[in-house]
């Protein structure tokens, strides 16, 4: 497929309560619409303001249609924290897509934006809304941040809600600020002549989650996105490619410096989880006991289409192998098989899936959200000692294949940096 050669800009819509970005790929028209509810109006200069970067974000999705070599960014302001941003998103948030097209966007030309003007709008501190998406991370969150003044933020799509998240939602008892967002049909329907890949999804979402913050009374926005989710899956033309690079210590600081130079830096964006490994999330996962039969981190549930979507877990993906991988060392065996009704770790059909989860695999890391393969190994290494799976010998014989840089109780300690603000923590 040939390249096209113009991506712009258009224009972004801001109502009371709803956004629409209008965007063009060489002359072929897309627009995105996210409609809010539990808001105030959106159309205040503050939120119009980080608006903009949403729709600088957004417009990747169908940019990646045509992987054009001109970015027209038009004359809505970027700011230099915004073009920082934006310029990272489009090499490293789409480095999986470049990856797996085999289509690097070094040449790729940025022109447009204009300066971005700062305001102040009035912030309530020990308010905080949680991006919420069923898993265990958000879980975690939200029940370590009981003592704050709390609401979710749900990413509904336009085909139908999440069964398994809302269920998930509706144990905790909080409010809901929500966004429901139309993707252009186009872009769900496919061409023979688009490229497909991913694209910086988590980016997407917290920006619209800051804009969904400030619309609704909110001071601050806390993620749930873990140290691992910085480390890339492979080295590839002297860049990394990092499934998760808009889950990343590197975008959570880019995106807090863009909002920042909007609304200044008292409104905080940052992940409860940055300093923290998948295993101490499983740890503390693991005494939530009322969300273990409904929560589901299985991506077959999210299908943006509602008739292809899983019903159950399906016990075959690396997303339910990882899963259940982590709880193993602190959840009883028979309870994980209540709750995967399978049991993903001693299938031998998923040997290989798990080779590659642990770092022993032929190729990279799985294209999921999945922990390093330190964390990995290490759990495999504890769960093939306990004594209650023991009759798994393949788990035995993998671990001593192994050989983690950090071992068991390290990985239940605070892991590198965290932009998380003192009265999070108790």
């Amino acid at each position: 497929m040939n390249r096209s050669e113009l991506f712009r800009y258009v224009d972004l819509e801001v109502s009371d309560a709803s956004l629409i970005g209008h965007y063009e790929l060489d002359g072929r028209h897309f627009s995105e619409e996210v409609h809010f509810e539990n808001v105030t109006s959106l159309q205040r200069p503050a939120l119009v303001a980080v608006a903009q970067l949403w729709f600088f974000l957004a417009g990747l999705s169908y940019y990646k249609a045509g992987a054009a070599r001109h970015v027209d960014l038009g004359d809505t302001p970027i700011g230099v924290k915004g073009r920082a941003l934006f310029d990272a998103a489009l090499r490293d948030g789409l480095g999986e897509f470049s990856f797996r097209n085999n289509l690097p966007l070094d040449d790729v030309i940025i022109t447009g934006g204009t300066e971005a003007t700062t305001y102040s709008p009035t912030l309530e501190p020990s308010r905080v809304l949680i991006p919420f998406g069923g898993g265990i991370d958000s879980v975690v969150t939200l029940t370590q941040l009981e003592h704050l003044d709390r609401s979710l933020f749900i990413v509904s799509p336009a085909e139908g809600r999440f069964d398994p998240l809302e269920t998930t939602a509706a144990v905790s008892k909080l409010d809901v600020v929500r966004a429901t967002r139309r993707l252009d049909p186009q872009i769900l329907r496919g061409d023979d002549n688009f490229f497909n890949g991913h694209v910086p999804v988590t980016a997407m979402v917290t920006l619209l989650a800051a804009l969904a913050a400030l619309a609704s009374g909110h001071g601050a926005v806390a993620m749930s996105n873990e140290h691992s989710s910085s480390a890339p899956n492979v080295r590839w033309r002297e860049r990394d490619v990092n499934h998760q690079w808009s889950k990343s210590w590197e975008a959570e600081v880019l995106i807090g410096d863009a909002i920042g130079e909007r609304v200044g830096a008292d409104f905080v964006v940052a992940s409860f989880l940055r300093d923290r490994s998948e295993l101490w999330v499983a740890q503390q996962f693991a005494t939530a006991s009322e969300y273990h039969h409904v929560f589901r981190s299985c991506n077959r549930a999210y299908s943006q289409s509602p008739g292809q979507r899983a019903k159950n877990w399906c016990g075959m993906c690396d997303k339910c192998l990882f899963i259940d991988l982590i709880l193993a060392p602190f959840i009883d065996r028979a309870t994980l098989r209540e709750i995967f009704a399978s049991e993903p770790v001693s299938d031998p059909r998923l040997d290989d899936s798990l080779r590659s989860l642990i770092g022993l695999g032929l190729e990279h890391k799985p294209f999921e959200c999945v922990g390093d393969p330190d964390e990995s190994a290490v759990a495999l290494r504890h769960v093939s000692q306990l004594l209650q799976w023991s009759d798994v010998r393949r788990l035995g014989e993998l671990a001593r294949l192994t050989s983690p840089d950090r071992d068991f109780a390290e990985l239940l300690e605070t892991q590198g940096s965290s932009r998380v603000p003192a009265h999070w923590l108790r």
